[in-house]
């Protein structure tokens, strides 16, 4: 029985766009216990760079999107001064990252999050979104976070989000040719 889907292969999948429209009363959290980690925000980063956090983190959960745009577009985007990137350094390599998008003022996008897979199981997941969500709310022009996922991504993404204060706003189904191989949903 085959239990994978190949390349080539075309998926059904679900996006759910998520919002939350006031900031959290939790305080700033501390990295977990035993973690070599840093966050580093990036002044005027190559495109190369962006795409390659974009890949290592995407790549696994079919992020191709901004991999097929014109050259002009993501240059306009990744250097945007509305548009803030972070680095999560992990023991000095690159772990994970997340981009905030101002350009909607008075509504900022939590436009890319995710952690590489070699990051995921240590604790930083739930310390990096609680970072990020801090870090857009910390602009007083912020009025309303939006973040959305689907179901290529991490199983557990669409729960960490709500749990960390995201209602779900709508979905929408979409189809995608898959650019590598993955387990069978169900």
């Amino acid at each position: 029985m085959n239990t994978t889907l190949k390349p080539g292969e075309e998926i059904g999948y679900t996006v759910t766009f998520l919002e939350m429209t006031e900031r959290p009363t939790w305080p700033t959290p501390s990295l977990p216990v035993g973690q070599k980690s840093a966050l580093v925000a990036a002044s005027n980063p190559p495109v190369e760079y962006f795409l390659y956090l974009y890949s290592a983190v995407g790549a696994p959960h079919e992020w191709t999107d901004w991999l097929q745009k014109p050259r002009e577009e993501l240059e306009a985007f990744v250097g945007n001064p509305q548009v803030l990137l972070y680095t999560l350094m992990v023991d000095g390599w690159p772990g994970g990252f997340f981009v905030l998008d101002r350009t909607g003022s008075p509504a900022t996008d939590l436009a890319n999050f995710g952690l590489v897979p070699e990051a995921i199981g240590r604790g930083l997941g739930r310390w990096l979104l609680a970072t990020a969500i801090l870090t857009a709310w910390s602009d007083p022009a912020t009025e309303r976070l939006t973040v959305n996922t689907n179901t290529l991504d991490h199983p557990r993404a669409l729960g960490l989000y709500q749990r960390m204060g995201f209602q779900v706003v709508r979905q929408e189904d979409h189809r995608r040719i898959l650019t590598r191989e993955r387990p069978i949903p169900g």
